[in-house]
């Protein structure tokens, strides 16, 4: 197979869709130093879109086929039910030369191979917080694309948060815990703040008490190495306030609800990936 090697360190970028999720990963590569905005660009019709990406100094062209011709690196974000269409307008346009890219759920890597008429694709699994490099992203390799070509992958989403390397068969699975996760998150963090009011706080310090404490505690779980068990366990004083709050949690069913919250939404991007 002849290697079409990228350089790494002057490649372009190129978004097929300027959507929110598209923002956020161009806007965090930014942000983290990776590239310069003029090595980005993307294309859009709409003039507040096209100014959400103008305004920290990316390239907006009129058409895909400019971005694409642009583009060493092009990453397909558009809706999971327009990207057959998409990627089979512009198949004429991606060489062996482009390493292809898509953020799509549910869209798989052999489909995605078919349209584009080439397998030098990589699949990326990525979720909301890459709008604040806080990412947690998984990536699954095509049948051409080369390691080198996920170490571009990796750095790129690495610099909006982190990611993993994960065989394709799991993404279902992905997508139910990171995809769908953060808003299983967001509940709880209002729940909290709604239990702060409760016991009688203001709810501008409620809420920011719940958002800090779930941020603290996250960053505790992946800062320490420790098992979350223990971490809960250091808290949890004998016959205290933290042993009462959760009994009452495990009354409730707290653990097998999220457990089974992350199997429903797996199992339904199975549905809509077999759709």
């Amino acid at each position: 197979m002849e290697a079409f090697p990228i350089p790494s360190d002057t490649y372009k970028l190129g978004f097929i869709g300027a959507g929110k999720m598209a923002e956020n990963i161009a806007r965090g590569v930014v942000q983290s130093g990776l590239m310069p905005p003029s090595r980005i660009r993307t294309s859009h019709s709409n003039p507040i879109r096209r100014d959400a990406f103008e305004s920290f100094g990316v390239s907006v062209f009129s058409r895909n086929d400019d971005v694409i011709e642009e583009s060493d690196v092009l990453i397909f974000a558009v809706k999971p039910q327009a990207v057959k269409k998409v990627v089979s307008q512009v198949k004429p346009l991606l060489s062996k030369k482009k390493l292809l890219v898509s953020v799509a759920a549910g869209i798989k890597l052999k489909d995605l191979e078919e349209w584009a008429g080439q397998s030098r694709f990589i699949r990326v699994m990525p979720n909301t917080p890459s709008a604040v490099g806080e990412a947690a992203s998984v990536m699954s390799l095509g049948g051409s694309a080369t390691e080198e070509d996920a170490d571009i992958i990796a750095k790129l989403f690495g610099s909006v948060g982190k990611i993993w390397r994960g065989d394709e068969k799991l993404f279902d699975a992905v997508t139910g815990l990171s995809g769908s996760g953060p808003a299983y998150i967001y509940l709880a963090i209002e729940a909290l703040a709604d239990g702060g009011v409760a016991a009688g706080l203001p709810r501008e310090l409620a809420l920011g008490l719940a958002s800090q404490t779930v941020l603290g505690a996250a960053s505790m779980a992946t800062k320490t190495g420790k098992h979350p068990g223990q971490l809960k366990d250091e808290v949890t004083s004998p016959g205290g306030t933290t042993i009462a709050g959760i009994h009452e949690l495990e009354k409730g069913g707290f653990r097998g609800t999220l457990m089974n919250a992350v199997i429903a939404a797996a199992n339904r991007s199975r549905e809509l990936s077999q759709n």
